[in-house]
């Protein structure tokens, strides 16, 4: 989402090393050969690449361990959110961040959890039944300094799934809305 001009820059990357091959130029030197450029270039076609795979990847481990239901990812990952927001929300705990960047990977964390959940779980994070407090981590996000934290409210806008949903609430789409 940050570097949208990626997609773009591989395809040229793929046009220079076509010609490069129909010039017959030594192709041993080239650092990154034609299916591997392609490879990357459908990685790059989706605008959260990273946040894709990491969908693909937990929807197959979910769907071929028997032993593990949804509920118990979608458990683990409304943790996650939990503890990241409790981290940043109370002032005795972000007082014992030795580095500042810290409370931002929490942000971080919190909103990249958030948006796995809502892409795993059938309803959603916004349907009144999730177990994360959308609501609350949306809150979180906002009282941080603004211009570090617009990103993450913009991928929590444009990267859910099911935020326009008869099911949302309306104030939560609301206070996604709202700058």
């Amino acid at each position: 989402m940050a570097n949208p001009s990626i997609q773009n820059d591989f395809s040229f990357y793929r046009r220079v090393l076509q010609r490069r091959r129909i010039g017959s130029v030594d192709m041993e030197e080239v650092e990154v050969n034609s299916e591997m450029a392609n490879k990357m270039s459908l990685f790059y076609a989706n605008a959260t690449p990273m946040l894709k795979k990491l969908t693909d990847v937990m929807m197959k481990f979910v769907t071929e361990t028997r032993s593990l239901s949804i509920d118990n990812t979608t458990d683990c990952l409304s943790t996650m959110s939990s503890v990241c927001k409790v981290m940043l929300e109370r002032p005795e705990y972000k007082n014992r961040f030795m580095n500042e960047d810290t409370a931002f990977f929490c942000l971080r964390v919190m909103v990249g959890v958030i948006i796995l959940y809502d892409h795993v779980h059938p309803v959603g994070a916004f349907a009144k039944s999730s177990k994360i407090d959308v609501k609350g981590c949306i809150k979180v996000i906002k009282e941080q300094p603004a211009p570090s934290v617009e990103c993450l409210l913009n991928a929590l806008r444009y990267t859910t799934k099911h935020l326009n949903d008869e099911a949302t609430p309306k104030h939560l789409r609301a206070m996604l809305q709202a700058n």
